[in-house]
């Protein structure tokens, strides 16, 4: 009786162990993340907590600095609630010529973006067993490299090598990264470009 209970006993922790290196292994299944990523033609898309510095030629009075509030949109002499989240500098530009153009003859607007956060869908998150798990506003040819210097490494229970990438602008794709190789051994291969509204997942290690 004793020998079939221990017999049901190290089966039972033989198949916890096989379920938590499976748990761990289920990275092998998804691809490595491509090592470009960057799109060539990437132009900074602005979003809430955004600074811009709106200049308008010979019209100094006209000329200011402002936020782009929560909602997106932003205020300004001559200017009433107009959206500049989802929009570049110069789309914001020719919104504002517009928009001084009930007012001023042949306004030239030039805006330049400060205080860079970026909207939302563009940030690049950290979660899991980072550091300092936080967001990042994304950065052109920004690397897997540069987000773990921001986000201070790893911690001590980090299983760095089953980190995964959860690409948004391809569909919620999932990719396979290898952080430990990157940042404990060295290993420049492992490093790899980020896109947009990338979110890099670190799992705990088990063991």
């Amino acid at each position: 009786m004793f020998a079939s209970i221990s017999r049901r006993c190290g089966w039972l922790v033989l198949a916890a162990s096989f379920g938590l290196l499976s748990a761990c292994s289920s990275t092998r299944g998804l691809p490595p993340a491509p090592a470009a990523a960057a799109q060539q033609d990437y132009s900074y898309i602005i979003g809430p907590g955004d600074g811009l510095n709106i200049m308008v030629w010979r019209n100094p009075e006209l000329s200011m600095q402002v936020p782009v509030r929560p909602d997106g949109k932003i205020s300004a002499p001559l200017i009433d609630e107009m959206v500049a989240q989802g929009k570049n500098s110069v789309e914001i530009a020719r919104d504002i010529e517009k928009q001084l153009s009930k007012y001023v003859r042949d306004p030239v607007v030039t805006v330049i973006v400060t205080g860079f956060v970026g909207p939302y869908s563009e940030q690049i998150r950290v979660v899991g067993e980072a550091a300092k798990p936080q967001f990042l506003p994304y950065k052109q040819k920004m690397t897997l490299l540069d987000v773990m210097i921001a986000v201070g490494g790893l911690t001590d229970f980090a299983a760095g090598n089953s980190a995964t990438i959860l690409r948004s602008s391809e569909g919620n794709k999932q990719y396979s990264v290898r952080l430990k190789d990157l940042i404990k051994r060295g290993d420049v291969s492992a490093n790899v470009e980020m896109r947009p509204g990338d979110i890099l997942i670190i799992p705990q290690s088990f063991f």
